[in-house]
């Protein structure tokens, strides 16, 4: 007898080429086809802004936006769009564009608390399905400049692959103090509540 976590007829899509996410889901034994979202994503963040949205609403617009712009192109599948927003006393963090970037980003993080805040959204149809957003609080410890330059020299081009100049499952994990939070939030794909969303709606058979 052959057995499936995914009962659902059509194939589930991860709108998204982060290798990250892919990993997570296949660590959950769930096999996805990634499509990359064909969205202006610091539009949509300054919309939100500009309406006072807060950092975890702003997460969620982003993965609404991404998970709605697959679906319409595979309208019959369950569509998984997801973003990570980080936030630290008011300012929101991107990817850095360069190594002097992401040593201001960690400088700037170093000594303080953080949070990230990954918003999920799963779509079908062209219409939203579930939406939530789940946060971790990451304490960041105070780095000098020097421990700052060595990290970076640790973690060569992968320290322009995340937001906060960061990846927890590489060398950055030697930055912090404590993490408060689920490990696949970090990583940006909580798998809890999205396994939570995916039984509901039917799809998994455990």
């Amino acid at each position: 007898m052959q057995h499936s976590l995914w009962r659902d007829p059509a194939p589930l899509i991860l709108a998204s080429t982060s290798t990250t996410r892919r990993e997570l889901l296949a660590s959950a034994g769930l096999a996805c086809e990634a499509i990359a979202p064909d969205v202006d994503e610091r539009a949509i963040e300054a919309q939100c802004r500009d309406r006072g949205a807060a950092p975890e609403e702003i997460a969620i617009a982003l993965a609404r936006a991404k998970a709605l712009n697959v679906s319409a192109r595979r309208p019959d599948s369950l569509v998984i769009g997801a973003d990570q927003v980080l936030a630290c006393e008011g300012t929101l963090f991107h990817k850095p564009q360069s190594r002097d970037d992401a040593e201001r980003q960690i400088a700037q993080l170093s000594g303080n608390v953080h949070h990230l805040h990954a918003g999920v959204a799963i779509a079908r149809g062209g219409e939203v399905v579930a939406a939530f957003c789940d946060t971790a609080t990451m304490s960041m410890r105070a780095l000098t400049g020097d421990e700052i330059r060595l990290y970076l020299a640790l973690a060569g081009d992968s320290a322009m692959w995340s937001v906060g100049a960061y990846r927890l499952e590489g060398a950055g994990i030697h930055l912090f103090e404590r993490v408060d939070g689920a490990h696949s939030t970090v990583l940006g794909l909580p798998l809890l509540p999205l396994l939570s969303h995916l039984r509901r709606l039917g799809a998994l058979s455990l």
